[in-house]
């Protein structure tokens, strides 16, 4: 029964529909400080409008965020973002992106809860922030790579360098990547998926 005044819901789009083939899907988290493109990322190789959580930045945060090198930026993730991205026609990858500001912390938790690995996104400008971010996926035990965003205004280095300020064994892939590119977000999350097969090939993914 139709009630006076009710609107049709519509349903999801076309393209917003899991494929037919999709025998798999994995949940992967995108991690990182304040500002490093956790967002951008989603974004950019989500093949289904992104969800995203953004909120204006307000005078609260002053004094308790630390923005360095994103002055600019008028709005942060509170929640997380959402997107999805078919690697196969079998397999289908659950991307959520985490919350940067350190008052929002307390959200990882939850979102690392299934997730078969995670990617961590890197800025040379603080890279003592990735720090505590590997730590706690660490602890989890969530295989992770580091994937080195590319800012205009970044210095760069040789990524055995970073591995080496880092602290990153020899096992864990680094590479560069710029998170606006589809093409090298998606090169990203094939390199994770790549070393979770070997993870998973030498017994030690759990």
């Amino acid at each position: 029964m139709d009630f006076k005044g009710s609107e049709t819901i519509p349903g999801p789009r076309a393209e917003d529909q899991l494929p037919h083939t999709a025998q798999a899907a994995v949940k992967i988290v995108i991690v990182g400080g304040f500002g490093v493109g956790k967002t951008t990322m989603v974004g950019s190789v989500s093949e289904i409008k992104p969800l995203t959580t953004e909120e204006t930045m307000t005078q609260a945060g002053v004094g308790v965020d630390d923005n360095f090198g994103s002055a600019s930026k008028t709005a942060t993730t509170v929640a997380m973002d959402f997107g999805r991205i078919k690697i196969t026609d079998q397999l289908v990858l659950y991307l959520f992106g985490t919350p940067g500001q350190e008052r929002f912390w307390f959200l990882w938790n939850g979102l690392f809860e299934g997730a078969l690995g995670a990617v961590v996104l890197v800025d040379t400008r603080r890279l003592e922030v990735s720090f505590d971010v590997m730590g706690r996926l660490e602890e989890r035990g969530v295989p992770f790579v580091v994937a080195v965003n590319s800012f205009p205004d970044a210095p760069r280095y040789p990524i055995e360098d970073l591995r080496s300020a880092l602290d990153l064994s020899e096992q864990i892939p680094i590479m560069e990547c710029d998170v606006r590119r589809r093409a090298s977000s998606r090169d990203v999350l094939m390199t994770l998926m790549r070393f979770l097969h070997s993870l998973a090939m030498t017994g030690s993914l759990t």
